[in-house]
């Protein structure tokens, strides 16, 4: 499963977003990484800008860069705005809405989750964190006593997380259902996704 397993907080104060999370090291040092880091004033071409957002929503949804460019291709083929078809790509893939159930803390650990084997999609275990959801998949714990006390454990630490619009969760029967595709009022993207889309059309 290949994943990134880099230092988080040098990617956070790189580009001064807290990308995995909240973390006091940005809030204590907010400026880049590195002996240069509190002096460095450099100014950005259109390119860096666009790679700045492209890299920024990447490390955000957990993929390496081959799979950011094949979501990308996938939203150009899609009808409507890239931009728009490129994040419902990345909100509905399975870790990504398992994380926002409330099943795993983080993303990583929701990737982890779903890897090791612990949900199901309409009945069927699933081990792949992309797999792509569609409107009415019902997403569940397996009726297992290792699944059931680990999903048990992040709802009751992701509390102050609230449950997206478009997904309904079922706490006591530990099950989850895309009820529509995502808008983009809906996701508020930690980048801009429009700049990631020129970034790649160049």
């Amino acid at each position: 499963m290949a994943r990134y397993t880099g230092p988080r907080v040098r990617i956070s104060r790189r580009f001064g977003v807290p990308i995995f999370g909240p973390t006091k090291y940005l809030e204590r040092r907010n400026y880049g990484p590195g002996v240069h880091g509190p002096k460095s004033r450099r100014k950005h071409t259109e390119y860096g800008l666009g790679l700045i957002e492209k890299q920024k929503l990447r490390y955000y949804y957990g993929l390496l860069e081959r799979q950011f460019r094949n979501v990308y291709e996938q939203a150009l083929r899609r009808r409507g705005v890239t931009g728009e078809q490129m994040l419902q790509i990345l909100e509905t893939r399975l870790d990504n809405v398992v994380y926002h159930l409330g099943f795993g803390l983080t993303r990583p650990a929701a990737r982890q989750l779903v890897a090791h084997g612990h949900v199901k999609v309409n009945g069927r275990k699933v081990d792949v964190p992309s797999f792509a959801l569609k409107v009415n998949d019902v997403i569940e714990v397996k009726d297992k006593t290792v699944s059931r006390q680990l999903a048990s454990k992040n709802l009751e630490s992701s509390t102050s997380r609230t449950v997206p619009d478009w997904l309904s969760l079922s706490k006591d029967s530990f099950k989850g259902v895309v009820m529509r595709v995502p808008s983009r009022d809906d996701i508020n993207p930690i980048a801009n996704e429009q700049a990631v889309v020129e970034f790649y059309s160049r």
